[in-house]
């Protein structure tokens, strides 16, 4: 019989967004009952300052033609889809 493993558990940098090993207990900081993981004190002491900056969900840029037409769609529609005008 095989012996099942789970996976080796990943942490993300919330400032850098490099990947830390759960075992690098270090460089940690809890806020609103979460511990974060860092790669290095400094992206540690960065999170300190000012978590909400770290974690404030924005958008993420497109690129390319397409991506710089969406966003004048965007601006000129105000975000709403198009209308049938019938």
């Amino acid at each position: 019989m095989k012996k099942s493993t789970s996976p080796k558990q990943i942490f993300i940098d919330p400032v850098c967004f490099m990947k830390v090993a759960p075992d690098k207990k270090d460089f940690t900081f809890t806020y609103k009952m979460r511990t974060y993981y860092f790669c290095a004190e400094s992206c540690r002491k960065a999170f300190e300052i000012n978590p909400d900056k770290y974690l404030e969900s924005k958008p993420a840029k497109r690129k390319g033609w397409w991506g710089r037409y969406l966003e004048r769609l965007n601006k000129i529609t105000g975000g709403k889809p198009p209308e049938c005008c019938h």
